[in-house]
C-alpha cells in the first residue's frame, strides 16, 4: 500500500512509484557476420493513475496540491499494486483517506533493438477526492492501455474501456474517441475524454481514460477540488530501422539478367568459346609447355646414353 502526506504549503509533490533505466545492449562485433545491427534500444513507459488535483479548504483559504502517480513504469520494469492512500493536511483531520482501490492495477514497460511496448490496465477499481468519502468520482469495471513501437513498422496505440462507468453515482454511456460531460447538481461536473490515442512515424501514446474534475463536496472541510485524473496510460519510441553499416553498397551489376554467360562476362569473366569442343580449361597451356620440356629432356638423355655405349 502507498502513502502519500502532503504538507501545507509545500509545492506539488510526485510520487513515482518505480522507475528504471534501460542499459545498452551488446556492442556488434566488426565482421562477425552480422550485416545489420544498430545497438539502439526503443522506449516505453505505462501508468495506471495519475492524479493533479488542486483541494481548496474552507476555514484556511489555501490550496493542498493532491498530486500522486500510482504504477509508473519505464522499461524495462513493471509493478502491481492495488490500493492507494493518501493524506492532506486540513482534510478530515489530517487522517489518510483512500484514492484509489482496485482487483487489479498493472502497468508494463519493454524495450529491446526491435521493439518497444507499454501497456496498463485497471480492473473494478473505484476513484475517491477528499471531501467524498462515501460517493466515487468514477468507477470503472475494466480499463486498459497499449502502446507497440516496432523497427520500421508504423505505431499502434489502442485503449479500451469495457463494462459500466459510473461518475458520481451516475452511469454513463461513453462515446468513443468523444467527450462526455457528467453534471450533479450539488455535488459537481466530470469531462470525460475517452480512449485518447496519439501516434507519429516512431511514436504512440494511448489513454484509456482522462477526467477532468470538478467538484465541490462541502464536506470534511473541503470546498472545491479542481485538476485532471489519467487512467491507465502506455507509451512507446520505437528503436531506429536496421540500416546498413557505413561501407557496405551492393555491388553493382551491369549485366541484364536475361543470358548467364551474358552476364558473367559482363562482369569481368573471361570468354572460353571453344573449351566445350576441345576439352580444355584454363590450364592447358601449362600442361603443354611440361610436356614439351619433359619431352626435350628425354631425348637429350637417350643421346647421351647412345653416346656413351659406342
Amino acid at each position: 500500500m502507498n502513502s502519500y502526506n502532503f504538507r501545507m504549503p509545500a509545492r506539488r509533490p510526485v510520487a513515482v512509484a518505480v522507475a528504471a533505466v534501460l542499459a545498452a545492449g551488446p556492442a556488434v562485433l566488426a565482421g562477425a557476420g552480422s550485416a545489420y545491427a544498430t545497438g539502439d534500444q526503443g522506449r516505453a513507459s505505462a501508468l495506471v493513475l495519475r492524479t493533479g488535483l488542486d483541494v481548496s479548504l474552507l476555514n484556511k483559504a489555501v490550496n493542498v496540491p493532491l498530486a500522486v502517480t500510482l504504477n509508473e513504469v519505464q522499461a524495462p520494469a513493471s509493478a502491481e499494486k492495488t490500493a492507494l492512500t493518501a493524506q492532506l493536511d486540513g482534510v478530515d483531520g489530517g487522517k489518510p483517506f483512500s484514492v484509489l482501490r482496485a482487483d487489479v492495477a498493472q502497468a508494463k514497460a519493454t524495450a529491446t533493438d526491435e521493439k518497444a511496448q507499454g501497456s496498463a490496465r485497471l480492473s473494478n477499481a473505484r476513484l475517491h477526492v477528499p471531501g467524498l468519502p462515501l460517493l466515487s468520482l468514477i468507477e470503472v469495471e475494466t480499463v486498459t492501455s497499449t502502446a507497440t513501437c516496432a523497427a520500421g513498422e508504423t505505431p499502434v496505440a489502442e485503449s479500451n474501456v469495457a463494462g459500466a462507468v459510473t461518475v458520481l453515482g451516475k452511469k454513463v454511456t461513453l462515446t468513443a474517441g468523444g467527450t462526455t460531460n457528467v453534471t450533479v447538481p450539488g455535488v459537481g461536473e466530470v469531462r470525460l475524454d475517452l480512449s485518447k490515442r496519439e501516434t507519429t512515424s516512431r511514436t504512440a501514446a494511448a489513454t484509456a481514460l482522462e477526467l477532468t474534475v470538478s467538484v465541490n463536496p462541502l464536506k470534511l472541510n473541503v470546498a472545491d477540488v479542481q485538476g485532471s485524473v489519467t487512467l491507465a496510460k502506455a507509451t512507446c519510441e520505437a528503436p531506429p530501422a536496421p540500416t546498413a553499416p557505413q561501407g557496405e553498397s551492393a555491388a553493382p551489376s551491369t549485366g541484364t539478367g536475361t543470358d548467364p554467360v551474358s552476364d558473367v562476362r559482363a562482369q569481368g569473366a573471361p570468354a572460353q568459346d571453344n573449351l566445350a569442343e576441345t576439352g580444355g580449361n584454363a590450364m592447358t597451356p601449362y600442361l603443354a609447355g611440361g610436356a614439351l620440356a619433359l619431352l626435350v629432356a628425354g631425348g637429350g638423355a637417350v643421346a647421351l646414353a647412345r653416346r656413351n655405349r659406342s
